[in-house]
């Protein structure tokens, strides 16, 4: 049957796909390599019992690369499996160390986004820190992407997170992205114009939907 990737359905619309960034870092990922792949669209409050069966812990996303295989989960694990069986296009971010660019602006954004009060617990001045330093890197490198003008890992994992960021803090915080960030604003544009992504993302409205229980809201 080829590669099979169970991800999170929508809230209240289980036949739609859901908000999950790292489902979506793995679509994107087999998107962007022009793999074939069978999705399984899995309603989180209603589990199914095959699901249940092969992950009994409810974990997602999961990954099968051959029927005579077991389900990978992790998305690090998985994004790792599918360059390693499946090696071109290269999504290897080089030089290495651009590979963790970014990397602490999504538990900066969660803080801020689930602060009862960002004026003094100075949440939203450690996302701006953390996209500053995002804007800094893009504004020093060739680009459009992090490591060049090819997309990478890197690229594909900040390019659901960053999309979380817009959605979320512009609906619940009336907060964006400042526009002195020229630079993350441009890279936030290439990202979200990919066929890849265009093809994978979640509607805002389910995504805000699954965050307001998590909000009180």
């Amino acid at each position: 049957m080829g590669i099979e990737v169970c991800v999170k359905a929508a809230s209240g619309a289980p036949d739609v796909l859901g908000d999950c960034p790292f489902g979506q870092r793995i679509l994107l990922t087999l998107e962007e390599k022009k793999l074939p792949y069978k999705t399984h669209l899995i309603d989180v409050s209603l589990k199914p019992d095959w699901f249940l069966a092969i992950s009994p812990k409810g974990k997602l996303p999961l990954v099968k690369f051959d029927e005579d295989e077991n389900w990978v989960a992790d998305s690090d694990l998985i994004v790792g499996i599918i360059e390693e069986k499946y090696p071109e296009p290269s999504l290897v971010t080089f030089p290495t160390e651009f590979a963790s660019v970014g990397s602490k602006i999504i538990g900066a954004f969660v803080m801020f986004l689930t602060s009862k009060d960002h004026a003094n617990d100075g949440s939203d001045m450690a996302l701006l820190d953390e996209l500053e330093a995002l804007d800094h890197h893009l504004k020093t490198h060739v680009g459009p992407f992090v490591a060049g003008d090819k997309v990478t890992v890197v690229d594909l994992s900040l390019a659901s997170k960053l999309y979380h960021l817009e959605t979320t803090l512009g609906h619940f915080k009336d907060w964006c992205v400042p526009e002195s960030l020229t630079n993350v604003r441009d890279y936030m544009k290439v990202l979200f114009s990919l066929e890849s992504f265009e093809k994978t993302k979640a509607a805002k409205e389910y995504l805000i939907a699954s965050w307001a229980p998590k909000l009180d809201v």
